[in-house]
C-alpha cells in the first residue's frame, strides 16, 4: 500500500513550481499525496478539489467565512449610518424617560455606553488587523481540520505559516513524520517581524524530523541560528528545451520589431527585487525594450514611474503567466534580470528560481552579486555580475551584453550546457532520499 503525504502550502497553489516539483515527485515515486491549499473565492474557475495531472489530489480549503463577512458587512452599514441610527436609539430613549420606564440618569449612561462600545467596535472591525486575523484562524482550522481528517504517514510543511498546521497534523496524539521545508529564510525577510518568527520557529523545530533548505548558505544561518543543518535541496527547474517550441513571439505580442532586444524580468513585482532600479536605468540603457512578466503589490508604482518618465515606449508590462508556459515567454528575451536589493538576508542568501529558469531557456543574465547567485553566474559563465542597487551598474551590465554579441551568445551557449546540471532530475532524487530516510 502506498505511503500517505499531506502537503501543505498557504497560497492557492497556481503558480508554486517549487511545490508543484514536490508533489510531482513523490508521486512518481509512488506516495499518494494530498496537497491542502487555500481556495480563491475571487476565481470562480479555480476548484476546491482537483486531481492533478502527475497524480496528487489538491485540496483548497475556504479563504472566506460567510458568518465573518455578514458580520462586516454589518459594521460597514453601522460606519455608513452611524448619524441615523444614534438619533433612533436616543430617540427610543427619550420615549423611555418619558414613560418613566428609566430615570434620566439611566438614559445618560446608557447612551454614553452604547456609544462608546458601538464606536469602539466598529473602530476594531473597520480599521484593525482583526478581520484579516479571524479570516487566517478559519484558513488554519481548516487546515489542520483535513490533515487530521486521514491517517497520513508524512505531513510536509511549506513555510513557517504551515509549520503549526504540521505540527497538530502529525504530533497532536500521534506521531506521524513531520518534514518542514523553508524556503524563505523567516527571521530576516522584508515585511516580517523576524524577532516573533524566530522565537516560532525555534519552538516548532522541535517537532520537526526533517528540515530543508534552498542552498547551502541558508543551511549554515539554520546552523548557526538553531544547531540544525538542514538538507539541502536547490530550487532548479524541471529539464525542458523551450527553444524548441514556437508557441510564443513576444515580439509579435509586444508589436517590437524582430531585431528589437528585449530584456526581460520575470515572477513576482515585489520590494526588495530591484526592480524600480532597472526602471531608473532604462535611459541609461543603449537600446533594447524591457519587459516585466508577473504581478505584485507594487506593479503600480513600477507602471506610475514608467508614465513619469515618459518610458512607455521602452517598457511594457505582462501579468502573470502559467508556470508550466513560462519557460516558452522566457526564450525570447536578449537576456534576463535578477537584480535582487540585499535588504534582508532572505534576498542576500536566494538562489533564485528565475536565475536557473533563465538558464534552461538560454537567456544570459544581468545578475546581482550575492554569493549563491554570483557563483552559479561566474562560474558557469552565463551572465555579468552588477551592483543591483546602482541604475548605472545594471545598465553598464546591460550595455556590455548588448555590445558585445559573440560574448552573449557564448553565454548562452553555456546556460543551454549548464542546465544539464542544475535541474531538478538530480535534485529530485536527493528529495525523494529524505523521505525514504526520515
Amino acid at each position: 500500500m502506498s505511503k500517505k503525504v499531506c502537503m501543505f502550502v498557504w497560497n492557492h497553489f497556481t503558480n508554486d513550481a517549487r511545490v508543484l516539483r514536490s508533489c510531482s515527485a513523490l508521486s512518481e515515486s509512488g506516495y499518494d499525496v494530498s496537497l491542502v491549499a487555500i481556495h480563491d473565492w475571487k476565481n470562480e474557475v479555480l476548484p476546491k478539489r482537483e486531481q492533478h495531472k502527475s497524480g496528487f489530489r489538491i485540496i483548497r480549503v475556504n479563504n472566506r467565512s460567510t458568518t465573518l463577512n455578514k458580520v462586516l458587512r454589518g459594521f460597514r452599514q453601522l460606519k455608513k449610518r452611524k448619524i441615523e441610527l444614534l438619533v433612533l436609539f436616543l430617540l427610543i430613549l427619550n420615549i423611555l424617560a418619558s414613560l418613566r420606564v428609566i430615570t434620566t440618569l439611566l438614559q445618560a449612561a446608557l447612551s454614553l455606553s452604547v456609544i462608546a462600545i458601538c464606536a469602539l467596535a466598529v473602530f476594531i472591525m473597520t480599521k484593525t488587523k482583526l478581520p484579516a486575523m479571524l479570516v487566517r484562524a478559519h484558513i488554519f482550522t481548516q487546515m489542520v481540520r483535513e490533515g487530521r481528517k486521514q491517517k497520513f504517514d508524512y505531513y510536509h510543511s511549506n513555510d513557517l505559516n504551515t509549520l503549526m498546521q504540521g505540527v497538530l497534523s502529525a504530533k497532536l496524539f500521534r506521531r506521524r513524520k513531520l518534514i518542514y521545508d523553508s524556503h524563505e529564510v523567516q527571521t530576516s525577510r522584508t515585511g516580517y517581524n523576524s524577532k516573533v518568527y524566530g522565537v516560532m520557529e525555534k519552538f516548532l523545530l522541535g517537532f520537526v524530523d526533517e528540515m530543508i533548505a534552498e542552498n547551502h548558505t541558508r543551511a549554515k544561518y539554520n546552523e548557526e541560528l538553531y544547531g540544525i543543518y538542514p538538507n539541502v535541496v536547490h530550487n532548479y527547474p524541471i529539464p525542458q528545451k523551450p527553444e524548441q517550441s514556437s508557441s510564443v513571439n513576444l515580439h509579435d505580442m509586444l508589436g517590437l520589431p524582430r531585431e528589437e532586444p528585449i530584456l526581460l524580468y520575470q515572477g513576482g513585482i515585489q520590494t526588495g527585487r530591484g526592480l524600480e532600479k532597472i526602471i531608473e536605468a532604462v535611459p541609461l540603457m543603449k537600446r533594447g525594450t524591457v519587459v516585466f512578466i508577473g504581478d505584485g503589490r507594487i506593479k503600480p508604482l513600477l507602471e506610475k514611474m514608467v508614465h513619469e518618465r515618459n518610458l512607455g515606449d521602452r517598457v511594457k508590462f505582462i501579468p502573470k503567466v502559467p508556470v508550466d508556459e513560462l519557460l516558452h515567454y522566457t526564450k525570447n528575451a536578449y537576456l534576463g534580470f535578477q537584480v535582487l536589493n540585499n535588504v534582508c538576508f532572505n534576498h542576500y542568501s536566494a538562489s533564485s528560481n528565475k536565475l536557473f529558469e533563465y538558464m534552461m531557456s538560454g537567456v544570459p543574465v544581468v545578475a546581482c552579486s550575492f554569493p549563491e547567485i554570483q557563483k552559479v553566474v561566474e562560474q558557469e559563465n552565463t551572465g555579468v555580475c552588477v551592483n543591483s542597487h546602482e541604475p548605472a551598474s545594471i545598465a553598464e551590465g546591460v550595455n556590455y551584453l548588448l555590445e558585445h554579441p559573440e560574448a552573449r551568445d557564448d553565454m548562452s551557449s553555456n546556460c543551454l550546457e549548464a542546465r544539464h546540471n542544475y535541474n531538478w532530475l538530480k535534485e529530485k532524487e536527493i528529495f525523494i532520499e529524505i523521505y525514504e530516510t526520515a
